[in-house]
């Protein structure tokens, strides 16, 4: 299958991606995977993206394109992809079809994750890092350390990221309700996008997705 994953940040796209990439035998194409190994390789593709995110500017959408395209064209991509975190406007949802059609192949699904909004900041802003390792994760509300601002497995210091602070997390969501959500209709126009819930324990998730692709897979 090619799968295309959306939803706001909070939702658990990086967990479900990973698990249903595993379960469908497909590879999991993360835009932040294909910035790090481009300029890890520094290929020039990598040269051009950490020019731009060393004067502390965007990387421009035919950037991301270009690396995308020559990620889906490797031989473990040649029967199916899930994308993460691209497309992330129209304008590269728009790019990608072209690409596709190219290749006269096209999408199977889009799989948006649904959370309400509070939750997404329940989420993020609850969560506490380890000062000593930030590998030891903890959450006010899910998963709270035994005695509050202590790690419980090396005694550190937990402390909440300026990323996860409530104000971010609200102006995080302004963008991807700007910028990423209008693609859901832009799908939507296409037949292609698959909604579930994000809410509850992660294996349950993993297989409601997994029915709902196999729902739209049946369908066409």
């Amino acid at each position: 299958m090619r799968i295309v994953l959306v939803g706001p940040p909070g939702a658990g796209k990086g967990t479900q991606a990973t698990r249903l990439a595993g379960k469908l035998s497909i590879p999991h194409i993360s835009t932040g995977d294909l910035f790090r190994a481009n300029i890890s390789r520094q290929t020039e593709l990598g040269k051009l993206a950490k020019s731009y995110m060393d004067a502390g500017n965007l990387v421009p959408d035919e950037v991301t394109i270009a690396m995308a395209k020559d990620r889906m064209e490797q031989p473990d991509a040649e029967g199916g992809f899930l994308l993460d975190g691209f497309p992330r406007n129209v304008s590269q949802a728009e790019a990608l079809d072209e690409l596709l059609k190219t290749e006269t192949i096209k999408l199977d699904a889009v799989l948006d994750l649904e959370v309400p909004e509070e939750e997404v900041v329940k989420r993020i802003a609850g969560r506490r890092i380890c000062r000593n390792d930030s590998a030891h994760v903890f959450h006010v509300s899910y998963s709270p350390a035994k005695e509050e601002g202590v790690c419980d497995v090396c005694g550190g210091e937990l402390y909440q990221r300026d990323d996860d602070s409530e104000e971010t997390v609200r102006k995080r969501l302004e963008v991807y309700h700007t910028q990423t959500e209008p693609i859901i209709d832009y799908y939507k126009a296409q037949g292609l996008v698959v909604t579930i819930s994000s809410l509850g324990p992660v294996d349950e998730i993993t297989q409601r997705a997994l029915e709902a692709l196999k729902r739209e897979d049946d369908g066409k």
